[in-house]
Order: C-alpha cells, then sequence, then structure tokens
C-alpha cells in the first residue's frame, strides 16, 4: 500500500526527529503505512572532509549562510528519487503557514522540506530551487526543524483514517467546518472547586447542545481572536446580530 503523503525532510540534523517521529498518533500513521516521512542529512552532500555547509556572508556580517553548491545538489538529487515534490523552504519571509495552507498540502502526493540553520540560506538557492517560502509565524527558531515537524503534524491529521473520529479535524479551530475558535469542552468531574459543567451538556437534548456549541464558539472567537470572524453559515444558523469582520489581510487586500 503507497502512503497518502510522502515527506522527505532535508536537514542538518536528522536526529532531532527521533523521539517526535516515535510518538502517539504521528507513530500510527507512519506504521500503518498512511504517511512516510524520509530524512536527509544535507551533510552527505558536502565533499570535503569536514562536511562543510556553512560559510561567512559576502559583505560581513554576523552570522554563516548554508552553501548554495551543497544544498541545491542535495534537493536536486532527493527530487529525482521519485516525482518532484512540492518543495517548501522554511524561512521568516515566508507565506504564513495557516489550516487552509495545510489543506492544500494534504492533497498532495509528495512534499520536501527545506530546513534552514545559522543565519539562513545563500539567496541564490532560493533563486535556482523556487521552492515555496513557508513561515510559521513572526518569531526566529534556531532553523526549520520544529517548522518541518508542525508541517508534518498538521497534515498528517488531515489524511483520512489517522484520526479515530474522522470528524475531529473538520471542526477543529480553524478547520473547514469551523474556521473560527472551537467551543469550550468538558468531561469527568461533573464539579470541580466551585466549577461546573454547564447544565446543556448534560441534557442529552442533542439540539441544544449543538446550538450551545456553535454560540459559545462564537463567544469565544469575539472575545480571543475577533479578527476570525468571517460570515459563514454555521455564525448566520445562529440569528446572532454581530459585526462580521474579514481577515486582517483581506481587508489590506
Amino acid at each position: 500500500m503507497l502512503p497518502a503523503i510522502r515527506f522527505d525532510v532535508l536537514t542538518l540534523f536528522p536526529n532531532a526527529f527521533t523521539g517526535f517521529l516515535s510518538e502517539s498518533v504521528l507513530k500510527g500513521a507512519i506504521v500503518t503505512q498512511k504517511i512516510e516521512v524520509n530524512l536527509h542529512n544535507m551533510r552527505d552532500w558536502a565533499d570535503d572532509k569536514h562536511a562543510t555547509m556553512d560559510d561567512r556572508p559576502f559583505g560581513g556580517g554576523p552570522g554563516m549562510l548554508l552553501k548554495v553548491d551543497r544544498v541545491v545538489p542535495c534537493v536536486e538529487a532527493i527530487q529525482r528519487q521519485q516525482e518532484p515534490g512540492r518543495l517548501l523552504m522554511f524561512t521568516p519571509q515566508g507565506c504564513r503557514f495557516n489550516q487552509p495552507f495545510a489543506e492544500s498540502l494534504s492533497t498532495e502526493k509528495r512534499i520536501v522540506m527545506l530546513c534552514g540553520r545559522y543565519e539562513g540560506f545563500d539567496e541564490r538557492i532560493t533563486e535556482i530551487l523556487k521552492p515555496e517560502e513557508v513561515s510559521i509565524g513572526d518569531y526566529i527558531l534556531n532553523g526549520g526543524e520544529v517548522a518541518a515537524m508542525a508541517v508534518i503534524e498538521t497534515v498528517m491529521r488531515l489524511i483520512p483514517g489517522v484520526l479515530g473520529d474522522e470528524d475531529s479535524n473538520r471542526f477543529d479551530s480553524f478547520s473547514t467546518g469551523n474556521r473560527i475558535l472551537d467551543c469550550a469542552h468538558y468531561t469527568r468531574p461533573r464539579e470541580y472547586r466551585g466549577l461546573a459543567v454547564p447544565e446543556v451538556l448534560l441534557s442529552g437534548n442533542h439540539a441544544e447542545i449543538d446550538r450551545w456549541r456553535k454560540e459559545n464558539s462564537l463567544q469565544r472567537t469575539q472575545v480571543k481572536r475577533p479578527d476570525l470572524l468571517v460570515t459563514s453559515a454555521s455564525v448566520s444558523s445562529l440569528k446572532t446580530e454581530t459585526t462580521i469582520f474579514v481577515d486582517s489581510k483581506k481587508q489590506q487586500e
């Protein structure tokens, strides 16, 4: 059986993924061959005895840059192993990774991810390979490995059969069935330190429970992430008179 998606991760530190790939749902997805994850040590494409992958930037300045004559042959060789995959490069200036982006990746057969380190990449790497530059947030990591893990885990959850309940990924925050925040959830005990579970959730009235969850989802989003509110069938069905804000990026457009 062929996996739904093959992930190829190009990194200087493949051992960083050892624990990540051997736990929980991700391990199960690999064992059942729903996904395939291949780690490639970019140092294997260095041709000197020290396996040098970086050098000082021309013009001076702090940090070291990954060398174009090491990274480009590495990526080209990995792409030749199979039909070329969608190539992602993790950089601060990249397109923001979010749930719709993950959904677009979940339809791919192969995703190749290039993890940077140090001060970044020689610009010619981008010019030659023309990857999709991707950022998981406005902060700086030591390298792209954590970003690659975030992509693998987010996309993996969208593959049929990976999660025990197929509705889990449809109604999560930001997802196709609920682009706003998810509602609050409760489990036993019914009361703890004076805080009780909302009575409606104990009523057995599924129509009222569904309504409460939709209303709570909307209320939480209004308070915590009003930028997420968009016109949708789920919101309009509540018949709530609410000012709907579009995504800030759409406002700028």
